[in-house]
């Protein structure tokens, strides 16, 4: 079993089926803050209301600069009648060999009516541009979650943009401005010097 992910790790890659069996990469979100969310099964009552909700906030994860993946273990076809089913405008990835699952470390022994089985732990990860993991949520709780995530997202870019923000654009513009000038003031004074004639000592 993999060790648990933390915050800053690079995230492992995918390379796993969508819906319609096209296999799908980080690389394909170049640019983009990837909301990476494992579900346990498709059509259940707490993974339909979990789907529906970041479908109801897509708009806002993509102006936020982010789009939403989702990945459980069921095939391509139960994707295909789920996302008919309720509309659901994001990829859904089949990890049918769990090997994914295991590589983020949510594939985990289960304890139902006091069976035990393997699955999925709801979990989701905010990973970033450079593939690096930003934002972990494990054994998410349904209600709320998508709203977290969002906050979480919107948080993360404020950061990004902190770095290049607008306020400190004139700081930075008077900065080359200064070493423009001195430069130019070095190279005329040099030019000036090569101009005067040379006294000579009797």
């Amino acid at each position: 079993m993999s060790k648990a992910l933390a915050v800053g790790d690079q995230a492992p890659e995918l390379a796993i089926p969508d819906q319609q069996g096209k296999k799908v990469t980080l690389d394909s979100f170049k640019g983009k803050q990837v909301v990476l969310y494992f579900y346990p099964k498709d059509d259940t009552p707490g993974c339909t209301k979990e789907s529906c909700d970041f479908r109801d906030v897509e708009s806002q994860i993509l102006r936020a600069g982010g789009t939403i993946v989702g990945v459980s273990l069921d095939g391509k076809e139960s994707h295909q009648k789920f996302i008919k089913k309720f509309g659901l405008p994001f990829p859904l990835l089949s990890d049918e060999s769990a090997a994914i699952s295991k590589a983020y470390g949510v594939y985990k022994e289960k304890n139902m009516y006091g069976k035990k089985y393997w699955g999925i732990e709801r979990s989701t990860f905010v990973i970033d541009p450079e593939g690096k993991v930003k934002a972990i949520f494990g054994r998410s709780q349904v209600d709320g979650h998508a709203d977290e995530v969002l906050k979480a997202l919107k948080a993360s870019r404020k950061t990004d943009l902190a770095v290049w923000s607008p306020a400190r654009v004139p700081t930075i513009c008077r900065v080359l401005s200064l070493g423009v000038f001195f430069s130019l003031a070095l190279t005329s004074a040099v030019l000036d010097a090569a101009d005067k004639p040379v006294s000579q000592s009797l």
